[in-house]
């Protein structure tokens, strides 16, 4: 009865389109009011607890250092970058949206920032250059989903808290499912080009100017290796990291762009802490909500379903995915993640799932989410620079969502694929 009532006035504060903290709160407390007052004494233990954790320290870091590679001109050197690679190419500056929101996005972490630091720069641009508004914001929003999946991703680390997984494993798992769907894009990208007759960029780049914007992008393209490569090799920990991303982007933003100037410095660590602020409250009331699941038996009664169903691992995770895209279109990724992490694993790991491939099959999933109605942010970011309708939105990016569905499902299917380089270097 309790957990009936929870669950009920959650979904209904969510419907009512209340904040997610406190229709995750809410409920909390009247549970323990209503129906556990002898157990009062542990929320405020369960709201330290939730934030008590040293990886999270990485996170309001992590968006620190791509909030700074931002101003600091990153956005227009791998613009510059890729339309060498691929500007003269029919479709050619779809190509480059993919590619630049690749890179980009492994930077940032971030798939709401790659829409909107790309999409500033491309839509207007591709609209300009003849593509229909609705195909230049459509790719726009696809290919920014691979930002929180292409390492280091910020939701990674939020599931790394809540599953008590190694940020440098989980970073390892989101690299080939992450190239996987930028690859698959750049696929669908030059067959449409060519089908539709995309127009491409005429403008020629001498070998001398094209060898120097490479030059100066190197050290923005190896940020992600660099983060990456420091956990992986044991050289430091994932918040030390995140502490050298930061020091990396002040460095190569002042002294080598020479776009990040002292003045900026304030808003952006003024952004960092209200991005970061927002997330911890959904992380602290997630961790109470959390609790109160498992001491009502929720997980178990989950893992006895999907047992009853008698379903292959694949199956299950196949079935996941699919609560996945619902879920998504409701519920934004972080507290997604919170909430359906304490819910799902024990389940998936009492059948023998590892909880890298969950995760990485979580991540990829609630990215989709950010690309389709009413809640995805990356959809509304991308309306607001372009001003196009939310629907005609949706509709234009579907080629490219595909390739997030089916590396999706390739990704329950054969578990190897989130794990063999984890398993390589770990």
């Amino acid at each position: 009865m309790a957990i009936l009532v929870v669950l009920g006035l959650f979904i209904i504060l969510l419907v009512l389109g209340i904040p997610i903290c406190y229709a995750v709160g809410i409920p909390s407390m009247v549970y323990f009011l209503a129906f556990r007052p002898e157990l009062l004494t542990i929320v405020p233990l369960r709201v330290f607890a939730g934030v008590d954790a040293i990886s999270l320290i990485a996170l309001p870091l992590f968006i620190t250092m791509g909030l700074m590679m931002n101003a600091g001109g990153l956005t227009q050197r791998i613009i510059d970058v890729a339309m060498i690679f691929f500007g003269r190419i029919a479709g050619g500056l779809g190509l480059v949206n993919v590619a630049a929101s690749m890179v980009f996005g492994g930077i940032s972490g971030s798939s709401v920032a790659d829409t909107a630091s790309i999409g500033a720069v491309l839509i207007p641009e591709m609209t300009k250059k003849g593509y229909r508004k609705r195909i230049a914001t459509g790719i726009t929003v696809a290919s920014s989903t691979v930002g929180m999946i292409i390492p280091p991703s910020v939701p990674m680390v939020i599931y790394a808290v809540a599953s008590s997984t190694s940020v440098g494993r989980l970073f390892l798992a989101g690299a080939t499912p992450g190239i996987m769907i930028g690859v698959f894009m750049l696929i669908i990208t030059y067959v449409l080009g060519r089908w539709r007759k995309w127009p491409r960029e005429e403008r020629r780049w001498s070998r001398r100017e094209s060898v120097k914007k490479i030059l100066l992008a190197i050290p923005a393209v190896g940020m992600p290796v660099f983060i990456v490569g420091v956990i992986v090799l044991g050289i430091a920990t994932p918040t030390e990291a995140a502490g050298l991303g930061v020091l990396y982007a002040l460095v190569f933003g002042m002294f080598v762009y020479r776009e990040l100037k002292p003045r900026m410095i304030p808003k952006i660590l003024k952004e960092a802490v209200y991005t970061s602020a927002s997330i911890m409250m959904i992380v602290t009331f997630s961790s109470l909500f959390g609790w109160i699941l498992i001491n009502e038996h929720v997980p178990g009664m989950m893992a006895d379903v999907l047992f009853s169903l008698h379903l292959p691992n694949a199956g299950a995770l196949l079935l996941f995915a699919a609560l996945l895209f619902f879920v998504g279109d409701f519920i934004d990724v972080a507290p997604a993640i919170l909430l359906l992490t304490p819910i799902f694993l024990p389940a998936m790991m009492q059948m023998g799932i590892s909880p890298i491939q969950f995760g990485a099959v979580l991540i990829v999933g609630l990215a989709i989410g950010l690309a389709t109605p009413p809640v995805g942010q990356c959809l509304n970011v991308a309306n607001k620079v372009s001003g196009m309708d939310i629907i005609q939105t949706c509709i234009g990016s579907l080629p490219w969502l595909m390739a997030n569905a089916v590396t999706l499902i390739l990704l329950c299917v054969f578990p190897q694929l989130s794990l063999w380089l984890g398993d390589l270097f770990y």
